[in-house]
């Protein structure tokens, strides 16, 4: 049967013991692979009562849908499975194939403490000294500071370097980012660090004069549009942002036809390799 172009409206309710953050992750990973599929989201979060529950199941009951969850405690897993197979709706424990292989292959007992990933250890405050870091040297800021970074991405206007460094940050990831300004010299420092992992930010010279043009449009901003806008001068910037590149021996990503996400995953990967296996 061939694909409709109709939306395929559909409830679908997550329930979590813990911040749901990972049930929402798998839910929009999942529905991107059905292209008209359309979910009702009902979140329910922090769920961690029978008297909480209770509400959950009420509400699955007057909107039937499929169930995504991720509870710790088994009575509370139990009468959620029990409603659902009453009702005749698929209830997904999301991470018990996970943490059964993994339980498997390191011959060790699960913890089983709801939002486990949420204390206040130390990868969380690293991930709030990288947070802060990346605010800091945001946009060339505090270029004095630049040997302090895991990560410094460098590129023309709008290679997305501002929302990549905000994404790695969030991943424990000290990102600066430097821009490539046509009427300046980049910051000698730039040059000089050993420790940070530096990176070129590219894009096509179309793709970035368009964005920049709906940019100034959006700002309603007309001063120096010609130069900033124009294809041509864009190109020229591109070509000696992949000169510099090129003389310093700097990693390139393209960002053209990526996401955030897909270029953080590169500059990851890249920073693995570089550390010998961990970022």
């Amino acid at each position: 049967m061939p694909p409709t172009s109709h939306a395929t409206w559909f409830h679908v309710h997550l329930v979590s013991d813990s911040t749901g953050e990972t049930l929402n992750t798998l839910l929009k990973a999942t529905t991107a692979r059905f292209e008209t599929a359309k979910p009702l989201e009902h979140v329910a979060s922090l769920v961690r009562s029978h008297v909480q529950l209770d509400k959950v199941l009420s509400r699955i009951e007057q909107a039937p849908g499929l169930v995504m969850y991720t509870i710790v405690d088994a009575g509370m897993r139990r009468r959620l499975e029990v409603k659902c197979a009453e009702l005749q709706v698929p209830a997904i424990s999301v991470l018990d194939p996970l943490l059964n292989a993994f339980a498997d292959y390191l011959g060790l007992e699960q913890t089983m403490r709801a939002g486990g990933q949420y204390e206040l250890d130390e990868d969380y405050f690293r991930r709030i000294a990288a947070i802060d870091y990346t605010l800091a040297h945001d946009d060339g800021q505090m270029t004095w500071d630049l040997e302090s970074a895991d990560v410094v991405l460098v590129g023309v206007s709008r290679t997305s370097k501002t929302p990549t460094c905000m994404y790695l940050a969030n991943r424990g990831i000290k990102a600066a980012n430097v821009p490539l300004v046509p009427t300046s010299e980049p910051p000698g420092e730039l040059f000089t660090v050993r420790h940070p992992l530096v990176i070129g930010l590219s894009a096509s010279p179309d793709r970035l004069a368009s964005i920049r043009a709906k940019r100034l449009m959006g700002l309603a901003a007309h001063q120096d549009a010609e130069s900033y806008t124009d294809e041509a001068s864009v190109r020229d910037e591109v070509t000696r942002a992949k000169r510099l590149f090129t003389q310093n021996g700097w990693p390139v990503i393209d960002v053209t036809r990526r996401s955030v996400e897909e270029t953080a995953a590169r500059i990851l990967t890249l920073l693995s390799a570089r550390r010998g296996g961990t970022a």
